[in-house]
């Protein structure tokens, strides 16, 4: 079951802080909480850009990392969209990279290769009042996917 997801999250070059995560799965299902966090800790874009679109109840991180096992399934692919601070902060749910579910893959394919695969192409951007939620940028990274997708399909 491919996977598209995105996070925020609050880093300070040394370590990241989840504070919400949105997924959605080619079956149309979309997953969405915030996590309990220290946004005292935020720079200023993120108090600027993230915290005010934060408006759900925190959640613990494992409590949403079980729900988020049960919404991913067995054998996941993941999909995010710059993904390697987003695949850190989701690993970082279940502790280790080691400590992932069982049949999950220790990486994430990342949606910007492919644009970079193909030229650059420009894509269209995320609605300014729902950019950096992550749900709502999850679905714009399938979006995103489908048309790279069809754009590399038509290609070969």
């Amino acid at each position: 079951m491919k996977i598209w997801f995105d996070t925020e999250f609050i880093e300070d070059g040394r370590t990241i802080e989840l504070l919400s995560i949105g997924a959605v799965r080619e079956d149309g299902k979309t997953f969405y909480f915030e996590a309990e966090c220290d946004t005292s800790k935020a720079n200023e874009w993120v108090k600027q850009n993230v915290l005010p679109k934060l408006n759900s109840p925190q959640q613990s991180r494992s409590w949403i990392a079980q729900q988020f096992r049960e919404f991913a399934g067995e054998k996941p692919e993941f999909w995010a969209y710059y993904a390697d601070y987003d695949w850190v902060v989701l690993c970082q749910l279940y502790g280790t990279m080691m400590d992932l579910p069982k049949g999950w893959p220790m990486y994430c394919r990342d949606v910007k290769q492919i644009c970079d695969s193909l030229g650059n192409p420009r894509l269209t951007k995320p609605d300014d009042a729902s950019e950096h939620n992550a749900l709502a940028d999850a679905l714009w990274t399938k979006d995103v996917w489908e048309f790279l997708t069809e754009m590399a399909n038509a290609k070969a």
